[in-house]
């Protein structure tokens, strides 16, 4: 199944093939592509990280002796209040979407430490500098912790990555510059994080089918990940509605 434009349909529609797509690559990984040691979870973005191990972000220790908020004067009980009383009001389904993809995670079964990363791009990791940044920060110090990343973007290069995700990943974490070929401007890229950092890129463009790519759960040993595959499955879960216009397109 060739990859699809998908600038042709609404954020939204990108976000909900995004899960299926992350769904599918965890139940191949779990299906007998990782070694018994190790094991997939579809997980929301890590909030903090320590060597090897994503720790979830909880409620503080003291939450219960905390007092409850008393309801605002006025007589309100329990209502959301009036929205505030301005003239312009701005909103972006695109940090939303942000907020809200998930990410595969590869376990091992000693403490369940975290080796490795699955990242699809969104939309919203790349329209704005704040984003992009978040996004390159997270990839950053996942390497820096020694956690393997394997990134799939299938959205064109934008003003804050004109080179692509990779473009903007690798000069932010090595210094070093990195030119996109001129006809190849989605981005597969597999990441080795050991004594020093590799990279593994794989430019396609619209039209091309997806190459099965490696995901590293230690220095020198990874699976390859069936990426056609997995995508034309998560692709059955895309309302035929929006088929039509991917197809179309």
């Amino acid at each position: 199944m060739p990859i699809h434009d998908w600038t042709c349909v609404e954020a939204g529609i990108f976000h909900d093939f995004h899960h299926g797509w992350i769904e599918e690559i965890q139940r191949a990984l779990n299906a007998g592509l990782l070694p018994d040691d190790y094991y997939a979870l579809v997980e929301r973005p890590v909030a903090g990280v320590g060597r090897g191990q994503i720790t979830q972000q909880g409620p503080p220790a003291h939450e219960e002796s905390l007092p409850s908020l008393a309801p605002p004067k006025g007589g309100a009980t329990g209502l959301l209040p009036a929205p505030p009383k301005v003239r312009i009001t701005a909103e972006t389904d695109m940090e939303f979407y942000r907020r809200k993809q998930s990410t595969v995670t590869v376990r091992h079964v000693s403490g369940d430490r975290i080796v490795a990363v699955v990242e699809v791009v969104s939309p919203g990791n790349k329209t704005g500098r704040h984003a992009l940044q978040a996004f390159l920060d997270k990839a950053a110090e996942l390497l820096d912790k020694r956690v393997h990343l394997l990134i799939l973007d299938l959205h064109p290069p934008g003003s804050f990555d004109p080179q692509g995700i990779h473009g903007a990943i690798w000069p932010y974490i090595t210094g070093a510059d990195f030119e996109a070929p001129g006809d190849k401007w989605l981005t597969l890229a597999a990441y080795e994080s050991a004594e020093s950092l590799r990279g593994y890129i794989e430019p396609v463009a619209v039209g091309d089918v997806l190459p099965a790519m490696p995901l590293f759960y230690e220095p020198r040993a990874y699976v390859d990940v069936p990426l056609e595959a997995t995508y034309a499955s998560a692709y059955l879960g895309v309302p035929r509605r929006w088929r039509r216009v991917l197809e179309g397109a």
